[in-house]
């Protein structure tokens, strides 16, 4: 069994929130889908592309997911519902040119008997908490992690690098979206949090790791997060899925 919990807020600087999310848990199979996007090109393109993506992955994900089906197949259910929606976020500019220009990264969970599968493209993240710590799992598509990975700046010096902003992979730019995909056992109890960069830029791993698991109600424990982000300038929007096996 998998429990959920949500959050978006508009953050302290932005006019608009271009973030979105989704979550489905069958009630038979208690299967869970869960997707979290940050969308980029204006306001009403940005809120657009990320809400196309929401759910349209969704939609694809729910038609054909099956408690039988391998991880496997499930990180090929999950990356061809990620190329679903880059077709739908691009359709859409072909209908409006006022959009040109928009898109949306993707993060998404969804679970299966013994963990889950993560999508990620762009750079909202993917998480996995226990209560011996808090491992990333997602990789970012973005310039700093590029210079990171390459060893010209640390992981800290990417957090307020002037480009950090700057990411390489998106939905909705290219008529091709490439994505990754990771499988991930989990323990009963075990949690994974789905963000967008705007609780990265302002609420350390360790913070994470540690309000999730000091707070019963996990509710809390997501707003206390924001809080945080909050108290440190939040100056994009901020966005949290949280699910836990039970």
């Amino acid at each position: 069994m998998i429990q959920t919990w949500a959050m978006t807020d508009i953050g302290l600087v932005r006019r608009d929130n271009q973030d979105a999310y989704g979550v489905n848990v069958d009630p038979s199979t208690q299967q869970a889908i869960c997707v979290v996007c940050d969308g980029m090109g204006g306001a009403q393109g940005g809120a657009l592309a990320s809400r196309i993506a929401v759910d349209t992955f969704l939609q694809i994900v729910k038609e054909t997911l099956a408690p039988e089906m391998e991880p496997e197949e499930i990180r090929d259910l999950s990356a061809a519902a990620a190329k679903a929606a880059n077709a739908a976020i691009r359709d859409a500019v072909a209908d409006n040119a006022t959009y040109r220009g928009m898109g949306t990264t993707l993060v998404a969970a969804v679970s299966y008997e013994e963990g889950v599968v993560v999508t990620n493209v762009g750079d909202s993240r993917a998480y996995h908490i226990t209560p011996g710590g808090i491992r990333r799992i997602s990789k970012d598509h973005s310039l700093v992690e590029t210079l990171v990975d390459r060893g010209d700046i640390t992981a800290e010096e990417a957090r307020t690098h002037p480009k950090r902003n700057y990411i390489t992979r998106a939905l909705g730019p290219e008529p091709v979206a490439l994505c990754d995909g990771y499988i991930v056992p989990m323990a009963l109890g075990d949690f994974i949090l789905l963000c967008t960069d705007g609780l990265v830029s302002t609420v350390t791993d360790q913070e994470m790791h540690e309000e999730i698991y000091r707070s019963e109600d996990r509710e809390q424990c997501l707003e206390r997060l924001l809080e945080i982000s909050k108290q440190n300038g939040a100056a994009d929007n901020v966005t949290a899925v949280l699910l836990q096996k039970r």
